[in-house]
């Protein structure tokens, strides 16, 4: 079985969505003669022509309008935010439209807007923001977040072949970080779905994107103290994987919930009253979240790396659930 990096997964996704469904194409900026400003979509404009794999002006408003638009006559776009930061010129598009067309007049919009989110590559506050939780209080819109090359390329197919919006979060750091066996066989990743990484006993870190791999580097450290962590890596954050997420934490009875983005009105405090209201019997100590503080993100790489959740972080939320 090949081994990809993470970049290399979702590109080959795309690739083999667009050879497979020539309703499929691409738009944003940058993504055809220059390929992207990752090399994401390197080599599409020379396969499928410029058709398919459209460069777009600077402006995310339009390229997210465009193609609601398509998609409403029949055809498969998937949309790229250079960066995902600017996702928010599209909100209005995406929340105020693309999300209510079913509800409103049963018509799916099957469009998938993706983009490189998160920090640690010292992008500042306007290019390394995580921007789920914006979205995650809107009906009618999916939300994905790989953690892993086989995941990236199983849920890339999947969002594209569905029938409606998918916001499609790529963690930029993992681009070239991760490494993993990915099959050469058609498969997608359903939506909706999360996966248990790590099977455990004692606590449940509910995570996704790069913190899945901080996680599991916990848990690696507190197995020393006979401490066995179950990561639940949630893939899906709209909608979450209920069924997933409450039998792990009432097998536990403990629960650390781990994010990137910032604590204030994020995806861990929804959560924690999904457990609180459905399984409070089962637990054995308080829900803990480790998450960014409410700032925006720091340029400076000493100011990012106190920013993002750390492993220690997460290994002292799980001694402490582990001992109350």
């Amino acid at each position: 079985m090949p081994v990809l990096t993470y970049l290399e997964a979702i590109r080959q996704g795309l690739w083999e969505e667009m050879e497979r469904d020539e309703r499929v194409f691409l738009l944003g900026e940058d993504i055809g003669v220059y390929g992207g400003a990752f090399k994401v979509t390197e080599g599409f404009l020379e396969r499928f022509g410029e058709e398919r794999v459209i460069d777009t002006p600077i402006s995310e408003a339009a390229i997210v309008g465009a193609a609601i638009g398509a998609a409403l006559v029949g055809l498969r776009p998937v949309a790229e935010m250079q960066f995902i930061d600017f996702i928010s010129i599209a909100f209005d598009q995406l929340t105020n439209f693309a999300a209510k067309c079913r509800y409103r007049w049963g018509a799916g919009v099957p469009i998938v807007v993706r983009g490189p989110c998160g920090g640690g590559v010292h992008g500042g506050p306007f290019h390394s923001q995580n921007v789920e939780a914006y979205f995650f209080h809107t009906p009618g819109l999916k939300i994905v977040e790989p953690a892993t090359p086989y995941d990236a390329k199983g849920l890339i197919k999947a969002a594209i072949r569905d029938e409606d919006p998918v916001l499609y979060f790529e963690h930029k750091y993992l681009y070239r970080r991760i490494r993993g066996e990915v099959p050469e066989d058609d498969y997608i990743v359903p939506i909706g779905k999360a996966d248990i990484k790590r099977p455990g006993r004692d606590v449940t870190i509910l995570t996704y994107g790069w913190m899945v791999h901080k996680s599991l580097e916990a848990a690696e450290i507190v197995a020393q103290e006979d401490i066995e962590v179950e990561v639940v890596d949630l893939r899906t954050l709209l909608p979450l994987d209920d069924e997933t997420i409450l039998s792990s934490v009432a097998k536990t009875g403990r629960a650390v919930i781990v994010h990137e983005d910032t604590r204030t009105g994020g995806i861990a405090g929804e959560i924690a009253m999904r457990l609180n209201e459905r399984i409070f019997e089962y637990l054995e100590a308080p829900v803990v979240r480790v998450t960014a503080p409410d700032t925006p993100i720091p340029f400076s790489p000493p100011l990012e790396e106190f920013f993002l959740p750390q492993v220690e972080e997460i290994v002292q939320a799980v001694r402490w659930v582990a001992n109350y």
